[in-house]
């Protein structure tokens, strides 16, 4: 019963992040994205009102470094990268994944010492 509680929490919290985003830097990233990214991020850190805070605060970081283009941009060449082959190797290790997932990875990073 304290697992769905726990979600039922968690969904909450997500529904107020959703119309609070729009007031944030990451207002400028669909809605989708944000609640997409606040529920991995929470998923990883655990389920707590702290993860929602720090994992909000972090896509916001995030929204204020990278236009949402580029981190689509990223996103994908992370995703497409993880096929297996040489199907992935494009998407991996060309100059354009590259240059987009590190500056992902920059703006994530630079999220973890402002948030975590």
């Amino acid at each position: 019963m304290t697992i769905a509680k726990n979600w039922i929490k968690t969904i909450g919290l997500l529904s107020v992040l959703m119309y609070a985003g729009n007031a944030s830097a990451a207002g400028s990233y669909p809605t989708v994205t944000v609640v997409d990214y606040v529920f991995g991020c929470m998923k990883a850190n655990g389920n707590s009102r702290q993860s929602l805070e720090n994992c909000s605060c972090s896509i916001d970081v995030i929204a204020s470094i990278v236009p949402y283009s580029r981190y689509e941009e990223a996103e994908t060449f992370k995703s497409l990268g993880l096929m297996i082959g040489e199907r992935g190797v494009l998407f991996r290790h060309s100059a354009a994944a590259r240059s987009a997932t590190s500056d992902l990875r920059r703006a994530q990073a630079e999220a973890d010492v402002r948030c975590f």
